[in-house]
């Protein structure tokens, strides 16, 4: 890869470029709590990975694999227990209480496995 260079008033300036993003969509909440994790405690991989050009995906990865798997614990806790659609027809307030349960579960082992682990 060879380096290209503009003169603008006497002084040359490196043509340095991001690299075109995969997706232009913010990161969600678990992308972000990697970045953080990564700058506080990991910070050798976090600027690693950010000269390379690859945090954005490599957060992307992240993000997508924790709302994945919150998701399909979610789905697991609710068929295990028996929580479906007549429960929410017949006593919403039981159900949003029992699907905000499994939530906080599902957060609670996602947290501790990928974003922390």
């Amino acid at each position: 890869m060879e380096m290209t260079y503009t003169e603008v008033d006497g002084y040359f300036y490196p043509g340095l470029t991001l690299p075109d993003a995969e997706e232009h969509r913010p990161l969600g909440k678990y992308g972000l709590l990697w970045k953080t994790y990564l700058k506080r405690h990991r910070p050798m991989m976090y600027d690693r990975l950010l000269l390379v050009g690859k945090l954005d995906v490599h957060l992307r990865k992240i993000d997508a694999l924790a709302a994945e798997q919150v998701d399909r614990i979610i789905a697991d806790l609710a068929a295990k227990e028996g929580v479906d659609e007549q429960l929410k027809a017949a006593d919403q307030l039981r159900w949003v209480g029992l699907m905000n349960s499994f939530k906080a579960a599902a957060e609670e082992q996602v947290l501790r496995e990928i974003v922390y682990g």
